[in-house]
């Protein structure tokens, strides 16, 4: 057939997996026309740092082949995917964005990654991170910056800020991306995506250090919510060999999906749970989105709810999480990232005392949470505080006239939602009046994936947003 190859890139992944299915068009034709993509727009914005276009193809031969034998095919088949690069692909560069790891070259997949070339999915590169994926804007000293489409001169966040460029901008159909603080949340919502913070202990963390970890975990960036649906049911296998594992309760999330969403729901949005500020444009998008859902039936109240006592807390909790997760490289702390050396070295300072301080605590924030959702089934709430700030720098200056003093406080929307280990999707929900996305959390409890993406479907559909791809450009201010 003859492909707008423009226009089929910025195809939903679903729509382009049907065109496979019915064999409109090939993996190896699909593939091309992602690569024409990353030909005209990955040089602007620098998602995209590594790619493996031979292995690519022989994935979309073998791919093809597949298809004209009548093959079982897998959700994700023939779809070219990109991988954020602190995760292990067998034979691509992974470089954790480290000068340390410059010319890495894992013999072994992650376990991610091998859910995902199971599933079909044609791994085409490695996508841009801060180093070892510390740090909320994306910018590393071995590949640069990385910079948002919607308007070049500012920062997509981060830490997976290039894997969602790289789906924003019609590079790859679908990416990878993990979330500690809000690493998939962020991006998404900087970037107009939908981005999926998963229950920990779904898709392991392997080989990553701290198998027993319930805080990273990995994760969709879609276009649409079915579309993170299909990633998700890739990702998602009934493996309880790993140490933290649990079982999904879902057979398949694209199908719940399909089948909506009850909208004889409780929902309540609360504008600020961490107690910081957010800007008053962003709250009020949210809001309007939020109350809107009353139209179909939901209802929505806004209620008080506030964490903040979990902000300390949660910084202790990182500070010694990344002692763990850099523990073989403690004796090289000088040749790191400043943002990574600095929670390390804060991580190396704590005692015992503060470590189970901090684990009180969050069983303080964790219960609060649970009675919430006693009484409502779902809460929603901004994702970022402020808009895509300036590329050059590290975090937001000022939140609610706060002067801000780290890369990791601004995050506290998110990271307090993680440090309870709930489900989160950040949805687009509008724009501001610069043209910038304006995204919103759904959050829900533990192991409700298909339901969240579900509302999140409601909810962009109702906010009327075109499911499309973005040519990066350089905008006033």
């Amino acid at each position: 057939m003859t492909v707008d190859g423009h226009a089929l890139a910025g195809l939903p992944a679903c729509a382009q997996r049907d065109l496979i299915v019915r064999k409109e068009i090939t993996p190896a034709e699909l593939l091309k026309v992602h690569l024409e993509v990353i030909r005209t727009h990955n040089e602007t914005v620098n998602a995209i740092i590594t790619i493996d276009e031979a292995g690519a193809f022989e994935a979309a031969r073998q791919a093809t082949a597949a298809v004209e034998r009548g093959d079982r095919l897998g959700p994700l088949h023939g779809l070219p995917v990109g991988v954020k690069d602190i995760t292990e692909t067998a034979g691509m560069r992974t470089t954790y964005a480290s000068p340390l790891f410059v010319e890495n070259v894992p013999a072994e997949d992650a376990e991610v990654v091998r859910r995902l070339r199971r599933a079909g999915a044609i791994i085409l590169g490695k996508t841009n991170t801060p180093e070892f994926a510390a740090g909320a804007n994306t910018v590393n000293r071995v590949f640069g910056a990385t910079r948002n489409p919607w308007n070049t001169a500012l920062t997509p966040a981060g830490s997976s800020g290039g894997s969602a460029v790289a789906v924003a901008t019609g590079m790859v159909s679908l990416a990878h991306g993990t979330d500690f603080g809000c690493s998939l949340r962020m991006p998404a919502s900087f970037c107009g995506l939908i981005g999926l913070r998963t229950t920990p202990g779904l898709i392991p963390n392997s080989p990553m250090p701290m198998l027993w970890d319930p805080g990273q975990v990995h994760g969709p960036l879609a276009r649409s919510a079915e579309d993170a649906a299909l990633m998700l049911d890739a990702m998602t296998l009934q493996d309880l060999k790993w140490p933290n594992a649990v079982r999904a309760s879902w057979d398949c999330a694209v199908s719940a999906l399909k089948r909506g969403i009850d909208t004889n729901i409780k929902v309540a949005f609360v504008p600020d749970i961490a107690g910081m500020g957010a800007d008053r444009e962003i709250s009020d998008v949210c809001r309007t989105s939020a109350l809107s859902l009353a139209d179909v039936g939901c209802t929505v109240e806004e209620i008080d709810f506030d964490v903040s006592e979990g902000i300390a807390a949660y910084g202790t909790l990182r500070a010694h999480w990344m002692v763990e997760q850099q523990y073989h490289r403690l004796d090289r702390l000088d040749e790191l990232d400043a943002n990574l050396a600095s929670n390390v070295r804060q991580g190396l300072e704590l005692t015992s005392r503060d470590i189970a301080a901090a684990a009180h605590v969050r069983d303080l924030v964790w219960r609060k949470f649970d009675r919430l959702f006693e009484t409502y089934d779902f809460l929603l709430t901004p994702t970022a505080p402020v808009l895509p700030f300036p590329v050059e720098q590290n975090f937001p200056k000022k939140i609610g006239g706060r002067v801000q003093t780290n890369y990791v406080g601004w995050m506290a929307q998110c990271f307090l939602i993680t440090m309870c280990s709930l489900v989160a999707c950040s949805v687009p929900v509008g724009k501001s009046r610069s043209g910038l996305p304006i995204g919103m959390q759904v959050v829900s409890p533990r192991l409700q994936e298909p339901r969240v993406l579900a509302l999140s479907s409601l909810i962009q559909e109702r906010n009327g947003l075109p499911i499309e791809t973005v040519t990066p450009r350089k905008r006033a201010a």
